[in-house]
């Protein structure tokens, strides 16, 4: 099961990438497919496709370390420093 852990409620994260109609432009959604997701949670797939953005937007308040503590090395392996013992974990 994929966890995922979030600073910010799936509003912020919405209104931080620049409202609605922009998060569902770049996760190729209806818009109120967002405007469900402000109630609920934003699916683990299209936060996938939103976590380096919303990295860069935040100034690194969200990263995609915490967002996703348990995958984000098999994610992202750029990620991963190249000189660490959790290399040898993965």
């Amino acid at each position: 099961m994929l966890t995922m852990k979030n600073k910010l409620t799936a509003e912020q994260m919405i209104e931080l990438l620049g409202g609605a109609k922009k998060v569902a432009m770049k996760t190729n959604v209806s818009v109120q497919a967002v405007y469900q997701w402000r109630n609920n949670t934003i699916p683990a797939d299209k936060l996938m496709m939103l976590a380096a953005l919303l990295e860069k937007e935040s100034h690194g308040l969200l990263t995609r370390q915490e967002m996703f503590p348990e995958c984000w090395h098999w994610i992202w392996p750029e990620l991963v420093p190249k000189s660490n013992a959790f290399v040898d974990r993965i």
